[in-house]
């Protein structure tokens, strides 16, 4: 190990030690400087995770989220310079700590606040235009084989929890309120994407997922419609084509041959 290592892993570490061979300018001791360095860089990780999962915090309250969070931190450094991303992980750490056993649904309130960071982030993309979506639609014909590109910030997370309802309560002006009337053991899917500035979240069907993911994944319009009508006889087309369209979510499209671009 080299003497950058041994200083990464003594920031860290559980016991508060001084990495060897740290010496200050003056001649003083450098443990008591070294573990100031240590706490603000500890601090500064445990706020970065407080400010990208805020909804998360405010569920378990922060004290308990700021001691939660300091263990996450020792186990778990980053791995990017940009603190914005950190995080990865975060849910799978809180779904195995034992405090946090009684909240069967916070790691997948985490797992939505994390796509939402990542939405934030994500690479921009030009929407398809209007006039080439209004063509496409109008051809009957040629819609069923075209191949939609979905926007980078695209996200879907299926929930055995009512996370977009917990989460969208933190958003109202009294979150206790709007908490009362949310049960957190219905099943919630959400969709998450960037729609100019703003992430939007939303809670869609099962079916409407499948649909999204096909196309994501590179299928063929009426293939992955005809898979969610398969799935869900019920699956609303064209409302989740509108959320799509409105959204931004649509970023482009391959056109068959016998469809000029």
């Amino acid at each position: 190990m080299n003497s950058q290592d041994a200083f990464a892993e003594a920031l860290l570490a559980v016991e508060s030690v001084c990495p060897p061979g740290l010496t200050t300018w003056n001649g003083s001791a450098p443990e008591k400087r070294f573990a100031v360095y240590r706490n603000n860089v500890i601090v500064s990780l445990i706020d970065a995770l407080a400010d990208s999962f805020p909804v998360t915090r405010e569920l378990v309250g922060e004290a308990f989220f700021r001691a939660m969070a300091r263990q996450f931190v020792r186990a778990n450094p980053p791995r990017s310079p940009v603190l914005a991303l950190y995080g990865d992980g975060f849910a799978e750490f809180i779904e195995a700590f034992p405090a946090a056993a009684g909240l069967a649904y916070l790691a997948d309130v985490a797992r939505l606040e994390l796509l939402r960071v990542q939405a934030w982030h994500a690479a921009d993309a030009a929407h398809l235009a209007p006039e080439k979506m209004t063509r496409l639609l109008g051809d009957a014909a040629a819609l069923p084989e075209v191949v939609f590109s979905m926007h980078p910030s695209v996200r879907v997370l299926r929930s055995h929890h009512a996370v977009v309802s917990l989460w969208a309560a933190h958003q109202s002006e009294d979150a206790a309120l709007a908490l009362a009337d949310v049960d957190p053991t219905q099943a919630e899917t959400a969709l998450v994407l960037r729609n100019g500035l703003d992430v939007e979240i939303s809670a869609i069907a099962e079916a409407a997922a499948m649909f999204i993911l096909d196309l994501q994944r590179g299928a063929a319009f009426g293939q992955a419609a005809a898979q969610a009508l398969g799935a869900d006889s019920g699956f609303d087309l064209a409302a989740t084509l509108g959320l799509l369209i409105r959204g931004g979510a649509l970023a482009g499209a391959t056109f068959p041959r016998s469809t000029s671009s």
